[in-house]
């Protein structure tokens, strides 16, 4: 288990396009918020770790995004490290700040992801994530569609050839893909920084517009611009702030690889560490934010948390204890398919989602008694697995 280490403060702003606002403005109020939050001003902050995708791509701004986006929210003089990990980017970001705190480096530090992903050109924007796969040897399946196709990101095609396998081995429907976007645009109904809220039924799921077979409009994540920040402290920084604080019981980052012979997924092997490090087990996790990119990520990556067994996510969809309400809520905040996914910020608005739910502040939207919380992010695609894949486990 992690010691010492507890988030202080979060914040984050409404996720949704927002043509009009620039990457900076969001991430001043997202650590505007997040200060006051931990009750405590950016002079109590030591090290700063912000992170972005495609800031490079799709607003001309590389190599120091952060110093630009942070130049007048206080902190400019203190250590900012760029970080940038594909859509994971802000939960790697999480990781290296829980690290820096272990060592004893400084006491408080600062995590921001901020994304300006859409554009007046929606071409750009989906071209962007092309760059999330090796170049040089491109996954097989992108190699007849080597952007995605218009109208879609590439990494549609990838999730989409994983529903065909998932469905073929687990008896998964289009209907039960659908049926994720319904309950996930209904928790979003109750959250007021998500980009969508409206109420879904699953004809109207299955009807929307064909994307790449089974996958329809309403089961794909949006475009999404928005900034979230997390101030974190060890118990001595804890001193300089006044805050309720929560504690980090593991922040696990593992690369991808080339899989063969049945080798577990890299959201499997993350989650194995990350619930060794934290001293728990699939059945203490009472609240879950993961990587639902497209719908049928979360009936997958339920199974590679071990929230049931192998072949088991349908069941388990369709049982109701997923939704608010149920044994294990996946996604209260509405998930990447109703929230949003602005790539840089994703990874760190899952962690701020559950730190409000383990303080019990989410209103209607709110798991009751939560006590340990589990967020899975993933990043980027190899040949067959992620390229980088994350689990966060917070306790009260």
């Amino acid at each position: 288990m992690l010691k010492d280490i507890h988030v202080a403060g979060v914040g984050m702003t409404q996720f949704g396009k927002q043509l009009d606002r620039s990457l900076r403005s969001m991430a001043e109020e997202a650590v505007r918020d997040a200060l006051a939050d931990a009750g405590g001003g950016p002079e109590a902050v030591e090290y700063a770790f912000f992170s972005n995708a495609v800031a490079s791509l799709i607003t001309g701004q590389a190599c120091v995004p952060g110093q630009v986006a942070l130049r007048h929210t206080g902190l400019l003089g203190i250590p900012i490290v760029n970080v940038e990990n594909a859509c994971a980017s802000g939960s790697s970001a999480f990781s290296l700040a829980c690290m820096t705190l272990q060592a004893g480096a400084v006491d408080v530090v600062i995590v921001v992801g901020a994304e300006k992903l859409s554009h007046p050109d929606k071409a750009k924007s989906f071209a962007a994530f092309a760059s999330g796969y090796d170049q040089e040897e491109p996954p097989s399946l992108t190699r007849d569609q080597p952007g995605g196709g218009a109208g879609r990101s590439v990494f549609m095609d990838v999730y989409a050839d994983m529903a065909r396998t998932y469905m073929g081995r687990s008896g998964a429907t289009a209907e039960d893909f659908a049926n994720v976007a319904v309950k996930a645009h209904a928790h979003g109904a109750l959250n007021p920084k998500a980009q969508y809220g409206d109420p879904l039924d699953t004809d109207g799921v299955l009807a929307s517009r064909a994307i790449v077979d089974p996958l329809t409009l309403l089961m794909c994540s949006p475009l999404s611009d928005g900034a979230a920040a997390i101030v974190l402290a060890t118990d001595r920084g804890l001193e300089r702030l006044n805050a309720t604080p929560v504690r980090v019981l593991a922040a696990t980052v593992i690369s991808g690889r080339d899989r063969v012979n049945g080798d577990a997924s890299s959201p499997e092997r993350a989650a194995k560490i990350a619930y060794a490090t934290a001293g728990v087990g699939p059945a203490d996790i009472d609240v879950v934010e993961l990587h639902d990119a497209a719908a049928p990520a979360e009936l997958i990556v339920t199974e590679e948390l071990g929230l049931c067994e192998p072949g088991g996510g349908p069941e388990l969809l369709r049982s109701g204890e997923t939704a608010l309400g149920g044994r294990v809520p996946i996604n209260p905040s509405g998930g990447l398919l109703s929230k949003g996914h602005p790539i840089g910020a994703t990874g760190v608005a899952q962690i701020v989602e559950l730190v409000d739910q383990l303080r019990g502040r989410c209103g209607a939207r709110q798991v009751d008694g939560a006590t340990v919380a589990l967020a899975e992010n993933g990043g980027g695609y190899l040949e067959n697995d992620a390229a980088v894949a994350t689990v966060t486990i917070l306790g009260r």
